[in-house]
């Protein structure tokens, strides 16, 4: 069931999705060679609570499973759900992936962005850019009117027009009230398939790419994916709200809203 939020509920969504923009904002810009990602996983529970949000990720449980991370730390080949570790120490040319899902006031707000380590290689760069541009593209095609589909097929089609790999066992989603909600939003399909969207409803867009082949493997942890060649990946989202207009995108961190005025 897709739940379409009302005027109150959005105005709860767009707080706890600017929290999570702020705090991946932040945690991005610290970042650097010689930090290990158990280091940005501990600052970022300590941002999250400063803004008096919990943790969307942390004991989320799947299966037996329970999400050791305040956040998702993914770094080179690692897709998505990487786990903060003490002996996981940054390198100059790394990418790594931090995905950032908060509650506040009941509701979730949910971004993820890839940053490089210092310099990387030209094709490593453009596996971001391309990345990126594709989840904004997929972002446009979020109109009333339109289905799901159009969304998925609009990533695909810049994606592989690229030469990368489409990630296809993990999925953009609804978000609202819960983590995954309805509906499920695939990063490659038809066009015209799927539910249609209408106002009111909130989504992830998150296109998950790879450099090379789109086949993963799981980690020991049963957490982390990875890509299975080896070669570095790229995850990029924002929670989108769909209106009667053009689609709003909720997780904006408050330095862009400063630089728009």
């Amino acid at each position: 069931m897709i739940h379409i939020k009302n005027s109150v509920e959005i105005e709860s969504m767009r707080k706890a999705c600017r929290i999570a923009a702020d705090v991946l904002d932040r945690l991005c810009a610290i970042v650097a060679p010689g930090m290990s990602t158990l280091e940005i996983d501990n600052r970022a529970k300590e941002l999250i609570s400063e803004y008096g949000a919990t943790s969307a990720s942390y004991n989320y449980k799947s299966g037996r499973l329970r999400y050791p991370s305040y956040i998702c730390i993914s770094v080179n080949e690692e897709i998505v759900h990487g786990i903060g570790r003490a002996d996981k120490i940054l390198k100059m040319g790394d990418v790594v992936s931090l995905d950032v899902c908060v509650i506040y006031d009941g509701w979730v707000g949910d971004n993820a962005r890839t940053v490089c380590v210092g310099p990387v290689s030209a094709e490593v760069e453009r596996l971001l850019r391309v990345t990126c541009e594709a989840m904004h593209m997929g972002i446009d095609q979020a109109r009333v009117g339109n289905r799901v589909g159009d969304i998925s097929n609009c990533i695909q089609r810049h994606v592989e027009a690229n030469n990368f790999g489409i990630v296809r066992e993990f999925v953009g989603h609804g978000v609202g009230r819960g983590l995954h909600e309805e509906p499920q939003v695939p990063n490659y399909g038809a066009r015209g398939r799927g539910p249609r969207l209408a106002p009111g409803m909130t989504i992830c867009i998150e296109p998950m790419v790879t450099l090379g082949s789109p086949s993963l493997k799981m980690g020991p942890d049963g957490w982390v994916a990875l890509a299975r060649d080896g070669k570095p990946a790229a995850h990029f989202e924002h929670t989108i709200l769909i209106t009667d207009g053009d689609p709003e995108i909720l997780t904006r961190p408050s330095s862009e809203a400063v630089a728009n005025k």
